[in-house]
């Protein structure tokens, strides 16, 4: 994961996100999307430079994922780095509720066993 990836997970995750189930890295079909919430059909994309280079194959690429039901978000590394909270924001509305920030995050480096 990039760095932008790995800070979004960070907010995704353990369903911080009003409650919703992120899935990361997950295949869909002949691609593979940076997060996506089933239950919602919402994937989120987090670009960097190089998808200034491959225009035409993330329009394919989400036509594709657009006529399979789900919508597709995308955001540019620096935006996720510098704007986390209205990065969540934006995608809380995507995911249909009014955002309000996890007064307790759980902590990061994995889940207690």
């Amino acid at each position: 994961m990039t760095e932008a990836e790995l800070a979004l997970w960070r907010n995704l995750r353990l369903r911080q996100l009003i409650g919703c189930k992120f899935r990361r890295q997950q295949p869909i079909g002949n691609y593979i999307v940076d997060f996506v919430c089933f239950e919602k059909q919402l994937i989120i994309e987090i670009d960097g430079g190089q998808h200034s280079l491959q225009s035409t194959y993330d329009c394919e690429r989400n036509e594709w994922l657009l006529k399979e039901g789900f919508r597709v978000l995308r955001f540019w590394n620096n935006q996720v780095l510098e704007e986390i909270e209205a990065v969540k924001e934006i995608i809380a509305d995507s995911l249909g509720a009014n955002y309000a920030p996890h007064l307790n995050p759980p902590p990061q480096g994995g889940r207690k066993k």
